[in-house]
């Protein structure tokens, strides 16, 4: 649980606790680089005061649409590297949050309710989680499908 949390925190770190420096700097920079070049950071603080459309014209899209993706499969890498997700299909929920929150910061400029925006911080985090169920319940069908099948073999 360490080494996950740690990576939640940032990519990279639970590596560096997994022993793997290499990799762990390799993503240490990958972060870096995109949450840089995305404007991450600089939309955090807005997100947090409420300036939802200041957040969404400070990013560049083209960048931070592999964040979802380095950052949850750097969460997933040192998890299985620590001895965790060991059970079948266990990186599915890792995947299909990656997946989903990909597709939530693509919409996150125009999706709103009732015209409020959820911008490119509240949206994707919102997507990661949704992804992360959806890929809990299609882990669950696909290890059912699983067993089904060998209990008539």
């Amino acid at each position: 649980m360490e080494v996950l949390f740690w990576s939640i925190a940032l990519p990279g770190f639970g590596h560096y606790l997994n022993g793997k420096l290499f990799k762990g700097t390799v993503l240490i920079i990958l972060e870096f680089l995109v949450n840089v070049q995305s404007g991450l950071n600089y939309a955090i603080l807005p997100s947090f005061h409420g300036e939802i459309h200041e957040a969404i014209s400070a990013t560049n899209f083209q960048w931070l649409m592999f964040y979802p993706c380095i950052y949850l499969f750097a969460i997933w890498d040192a998890y299985r590297d620590a001895g965790g997700g060991n059970e079948p299909y266990a990186f599915i929920p890792f995947v299909f949050s990656a997946y989903i929150g990909t597709i939530g910061v693509v919409y996150s400029p125009t999706f709103n309710i009732n015209g409020v925006y959820f911008g490119v911080i509240w949206l994707p985090i919102i997507f990661l989680i949704l992804g992360f169920l959806i890929g809990k319940i299609i882990r669950f069908i696909i290890l059912k499908q699983v067993n089904r099948k060998e209990k008539v073999s």
